[in-house]
Formats: structure tokens, C-alpha cells, sequence
């Protein structure tokens, strides 16, 4: 049986996958990826092979699509399936260095006021009006602090081009992309669908880039599902 490994993206910590997790944790193994401590990409996928053993679907939200893709790359023979959320395939950006220093100075000077300005666009506009929600995700931002989001920040300055090996991941995979997802849009998650040979997208509606925390009940469905039909629900 495989493992279900729930991997997180910048800033980010357990409360994104906890939905999932909780729905599918009686019927097999969990595994909870801690990314915090290395500052590529490379050296995120390679801890958390060496975190686990055996068969793996990996489960990314934004950056942790990028460490997923990344350990079905460096670990074929492992990886069973990958769930990728919210996530993008692209190399750096002409002038993304500048923008991304940017926010590593900021977060520095005020993890508070990084929050403040990072999270809004992260999520619908809808869901800047749950109370609720934008105070558990302000606070998952100040748990991670400034040395945490600097060495993901460098992590994602120089992230790997995905696109490159997308066409030789043939495990199943399931693109998970929201409608009112402004980082990483539909159509990132449709072009990474036509370049990988097995793949499922589905669009989580009334959600932003956290549509796990934004609709957990939507996105957790339409994985166990996924998981349903891909590998008869936990038996991969």
C-alpha cells in the first residue's frame, strides 16, 4: 500500500493538507512532509524520500508541486501518483529575482506585514471576508518566520524547469487548479495536463492558489475520488 504524502508550499505547514488528511488517514498511511529546512527544491524532494520508505503518491500545494514533480523525477520507481494543487511547472522569470528579494527584505523587517500583503491575492476575493480563514492563514505565516521564507523563496529563485522532464512522468496525475487562482492560473495547469502522458484536471470553484484551506470539502473529494479511480481508493 502506498503512502500518501501531503507536501506544502511556501510558508505553509500542515493545516493545508489537514482535510485531506483526516478523510483518508483510517484507510492508509500519511505521511507529512516538512520542507522547512533546505533551500532548494532538489534538496526538498530528496528529504522527503529519505523521510519515507516504500511506494509514495505525492500530494503538492503550489511549491510542494514543485518537490512532488521533482521526486517523481529523481524517484520513478517510487512514486505511484502525484496530486498537484495550485502549482506551476515554469523555470524563473526574467526579473523575478528582484520581485522575490523584495519579499525575502520584507519578511525580515516584518513577518506581519509580509503577511498582509502576500495572502490577499493568494485567495479569492470571496474568502477575504472569512475571518476565520484569513486568520489561520495569517498565523501559519508567522509560525513559518523570515529564515523559513527566505530559504523557500531561494528554493523557488532557483527551481528546476519541470517542463523539461513533465513529458516523461508516467505515473497518474491529478491537476488540481482553482477559477480564481491569479498566481497559478487554469491554463498553467492545462499545459502541464498536455505535456504529461496520464493526466486528470479538475477546477475547484469560489477558490484562490489556497483552495485547499479555501474549499477543503471540494478538493478533498476530488481527490479521494481520483485516488478511487486511479488506484481502487487505497490500494496503490
Amino acid at each position: 500500500m502506498a503512502t500518501l504524502v501531503l507536501i506544502p508550499g511556501l510558508v505553509s505547514d500542515g493545516i493545508v493538507w489537514a482535510p485531506l488528511a483526516d478523510a483518508v488517514a483510517h484507510r492508509m498511511p500519511v505521511h507529512a512532509a516538512n520542507v522547512s529546512h533546505t533551500s532548494s527544491i532538489l534538496g526538498m524532494a530528496e528529504s522527503v524520500l529519505a523521510d519515507t520508505e516504500g511506494n509514495l503518491i505525492a500530494v503538492g500545494h503550489s511549491m510542494g508541486g514543485r518537490v512532488a514533480m521533482e521526486m517523481a523525477r529523481i524517484a520513478p520507481d517510487r512514486i505511484r501518483g502525484l496530486v498537484l494543487a495550485n502549482t506551476g511547472h515554469h523555470p524563473k522569470r526574467e526579473g523575478e529575482e528582484i520581485r522575490r528579494q523584495q519579499m525575502i527584505d520584507l519578511g525580515h523587517r516584518s513577518m506581519e506585514s509580509l503577511a498582509d500583503e502576500w495572502l490577499p491575492p493568494m485567495v479569492n476575493p470571496a474568502s477575504l471576508l472569512d475571518t476565520g480563514l484569513m486568520t489561520s492563514l495569517h498565523a501559519m505565516v508567522l509560525r513559518a518566520g523570515p529564515h523559513v521564507h527566505e530559504r523557500q523563496i531561494r528554493a523557488l529563485i532557483d527551481r528546476p524547469n519541470a517542463g523539461t522532464y513533465m513529458a516523461e512522468l508516467s505515473c497518474p496525475i491529478l491537476l488540481v487548479a482553482a477559477r480564481h487562482d491569479g498566481w497559478s492560473p487554469i491554463t498553467q495547469h492545462q499545459e502541464i495536463a498536455d505535456a504529461a502522458p496520464n493526466t486528470e484536471l479538475v477546477i475547484i470553484e469560489d477558490a484562490g492558489h489556497f483552495a485547499p484551506v479555501e474549499r477543503p470539502a471540494e478538493v478533498t473529494a476530488a481527490i479521494i475520488g481520483w485516488l478511487t479511480r486511479r488506484f481502487g481508493g487505497v490500494n496503490a
